[in-house]
């Protein structure tokens, strides 16, 4: 991860954030130094615009070092955003690292931080007088919306953090009070009522618009949809919650059609100044190749199942994987000459290598980087904005593909119907659960192969799969559900989330925090790597600058909803 050197503890009002690098502003004439703008100068428009996007790099992280992205410093570039944090801990992607206390250290975890408060809840709370003045209330919904969002996932991934606390004074409160996890829930289901009330109220003028252009019908949906999401993501500690959970079902007001979905379109217009480009697709489509590796697991478990949806999000630069068509390679692949720890034996998982050019890494393999980066496989199609897997085989560079104009998933519909599937397990209705889980399927595979759609000139789309290879694969998931027990039913429907979820690693983290499923992940190489990550550190600068902020002993520390006895056993 990188580490940003600027840190202000408990953050600075939003003033002393404006050292940025264009806006509008309401004079032309202006001695001061332009880069610190003052509230009465700058456009509402010009903040809503900022939250939006520093908002989706929260989650999705930066595409390189420009200093048009948020997440500016040095390090591992692919430990930003909490989907890749998410990702890596539940094999969705590699994690590079056998024990997680060094991987995810506290100092790792600043640019999170620093994001979300320094950039996006400052710039939220500089606009909002603004706002209220000119009678913005749909600019005021958006802000409040992406408050909540937020502020849910500061709490998953932290436990107890920062917020009322943080913006008192004129200057700041650099020694904000953590407030817990539980009340910072209760107060975003508030902040969302109000931002329901806000989009059904007539605004004075028209914001910006990234996500649903300005339609506040969805807008209202995305709301009630969060809104089921913490009520499931607290039902181990809330008795009413999924009572709350099936009075939005009963509205029927919530996303309930991909064309609803709640997600981030990346333009890909620029590759700098800056980088609109899909950041995995940055990070991976390069000169030298790829920057990521894939986990074996993931790969393994789509290629073994027939998964339709493989050769969208998988790029294979080649067919031979050495140790398996081809010998083993020292430099390209060194694990290919060791053998499978006793632990992967016990278990039967593949280690190292899988065949048909699935070249990616186990998870925790901490071994140096070799000349393979036109040779792993990368990030496809979808939803990078890659290549679809048409068997070219060949290396990729810095325009492959569709050049980055990929998505960032964040509530999507066929995320509700896992949602769905979940609370009908919790009930006991395997029948319920199925169906939920195979709609979810259904939208998640169309979503996926819609994506192609004039995106990608010169791919070969007679691999695309077909109706029947994806009646089969469906028929086989659901035929596999019915003849299981109710441990292995947990398990379909937790690999099936895990795989429709690619991308957004926030979901998968918490369902595995939540529910201990899938039991069926590969184990960290290491056969002892520590506590499973429960909470992340807190960064380090927090804990220097702020006496409120005491350090976590470890990462056994859970969140408020997570009272599992133990951590998930796939450790």
């Amino acid at each position: 991860m990188k580490t940003i050197n600027r840190y202000f503890a408990g953050v600075i009002l939003a003033i002393a954030l404006f050292a940025l690098h264009s806006c509008e502003t309401t004079e032309l004439d202006i001695t001061a130094d332009p880069n610190f703008l003052t509230p009465d100068q700058a456009s509402v428009d010009f903040f809503l615009s900022s939250i939006q996007e520093d908002f989706v790099r929260q989650y999705e992280g930066t595409a390189d070092f420009d200093v048009n992205d948020n997440f500016v410093g040095g390090g591992n570039t692919t430990g930003d955003g909490f989907n890749e944090l998410g990702m890596e801990l539940t094999r969705i992607v590699n994690m590079s690292g056998r024990n997680y206390a060094s991987v995810y250290q506290a100092s790792d975890m600043t640019d999170e931080w620093d994001n979300a408060y320094r950039g996006i809840m400052a710039d939220i709370r500089t606009a909002e007088p603004l706002s209220e003045e000119a009678g913005q209330t749909h600019h005021i919904a958006i802000a409040q919306f992406v408050e909540a969002y937020l502020m849910v996932s500061m709490v998953d991934f932290f436990g107890d953090v920062p917020y009322s606390e943080i913006f008192q004074g004129t200057e700041g409160n650099f020694n904000a009070k953590l407030d817990s996890g539980a009340e910072i829930y209760d107060a975003m289901l508030l902040l969302l009522d109000s931002a329901i009330a806000n989009f059904n109220s007539e605004a004075t003028t028209e914001p910006v618009d990234f996500f649903y252009n300005n339609d506040y019908d969805k807008w209202i949906r995305a709301c009630n949809t969060l809104k089921m999401k913490i009520y499931l993501q607290r039902r181990l500690v809330d008795p009413n919650a999924i009572a709350s959970f099936n009075t939005i079902v009963s509205s029927g007001n919530y996303i309930q059609d991909t064309a609803d979905d709640f997600q981030y379109n990346w333009p890909a217009a620029s590759a700098s100044q800056p980088d609109t480009r899909h950041p995995r697709y940055g990070l991976n489509y390069t000169a030298g190749g790829g920057a990521e590796y894939m986990s074996n697991w993931l790969m393994n478990t789509m290629s073994v199942t027939g998964d339709p949806r493989i050769r969208y999000y998988f790029y294979r630069q080649t067919q031979f994987v050495p140790g398996a068509e081809i010998d083993p390679d020292e430099e390209l692949l060194n694990c290919s000459l060791e053998a499978p720890p006793q632990h992967y034996i016990n278990g039967g998982f593949s280690f190292c290598w899988l065949d048909n050019g699935y070249w990616g890494r186990d998870h925790g393999d901490a071994d140096g980087i070799p000349p393979d980066g036109l040779l792993r496989a990368i990030y496809g199609t979808y939803p990078a904005g890659g290549k679809f897997d048409d068997n070219a085989f060949s290396g990729i560079n810095a325009t492959a593909g569709s050049g980055g104009n990929g998505i960032t998933n964040l509530l999507t519909a066929f995320g509700v119907d896992f949602m769905r599937a979940e609370v009908a397990m919790m009930g006991g209705d395997m029948l319920g659960a199925r169906n939920f889980m195979l709609a979810g399927l259904d939208k998640s595979v169309a979503k996926v192969q819609n994506f192609l759609n004039g995106r990608e000139a010169g791919a070969d789309i007679s691999f695309v799969p077909t109706p029947a290879d994806v009646a089969g694969y469906r028929a086989s998931v659901s035929n596999n559900f019915d003849a299981a027990d109710v441990a292995g039913q947990w398990n379909i429907i937790a690999e099936q989330y895990w795989i429709a979820h690619f991308g957004n690693g926030v979901e998968p983290y918490n369902f595995y925090r939540r529910t201990g499923y899938p039991t069926t992940l590969k184990p960290n190489l290491e056969p002892d790597p520590g506590v499973f990550v429960r909470s992340m550190y807190y960064p380090s600068n927090a804990v220097n600058n702020n006496s409120n902020i005491s350090q976590k002993p470890d990462q056994t520390q859970t969140v408020f909803w997570d009272n599992n006895a133990s951590a998930p056993v796939a450790n």
